[in-house]
């Protein structure tokens, strides 16, 4: 294992309880800054942030099945269906029948559900956006480097994957 130093030559593999404490609180109100924006936006609609990322990640992944989206939310499928019933009732969200599996529903955004997955992503962008600013480009990258470090192994796997769509 290697001995990793920050710019100040401090041992990043020793952090004590008390730096860690301040990172986790940093997170939770980093965490509601974050998410804000977004809830003012949505309580307008009656939506929640289960609406949020059923948006987000269908947006990401056109076409994405309801067990796909079910893996990476991490809900129960009841908890799943009650927010996708109410998005394709507003029609924001289209299921149509699957090509190769006809069991399977593929989903996509409506126009209207682009709209407002965009009008989200774009507060929470201009937020990031600005945080990334003011902490620098070093800070950047070290951010998304504990981000990733601190998913679960299969959230892992999904976020790689979104990574490599990207790229195709």
């Amino acid at each position: 294992m290697s001995d990793r130093h920050s710019p100040g030559g401090q041992s990043l593999l020793f952090l004590t309880d008390e730096q860690l404490r301040k990172g986790i609180e940093a997170m939770f109100f980093a965490y509601r800054g974050f998410t804000a924006d977004p809830d003012r936006i949505l309580n307008k609609y009656g939506y929640g942030r289960a609406h949020h990322r059923a948006l987000h990640f269908i947006s990401r992944t056109p076409g994405t099945t309801v067990n796909n989206l079910l893996s990476i939310l991490g809900v129960t499928k009841q908890s799943l269906n009650r927010v996708l019933r109410t998005l394709i009732e507003d029609e924001l969200v289209e299921s149509r029948i699957g090509k190769q599996d006809k069991r399977e529903r593929n989903l996509f955004l409506t126009d209207k559900g682009a709209e407002l997955e965009k009008e989200l992503s774009n507060a929470q962008r201009e937020r990031m956006r600005q945080a990334y600013r003011e902490a620098g480009p070093d800070a950047v990258q070290g951010f998304r480097t504990v981000l990733e470090a601190m998913m679960d192994q299969d959230m892992r796997r999904h976020f790689n994957r979104m990574k490599d769509v990207e790229h195709e």
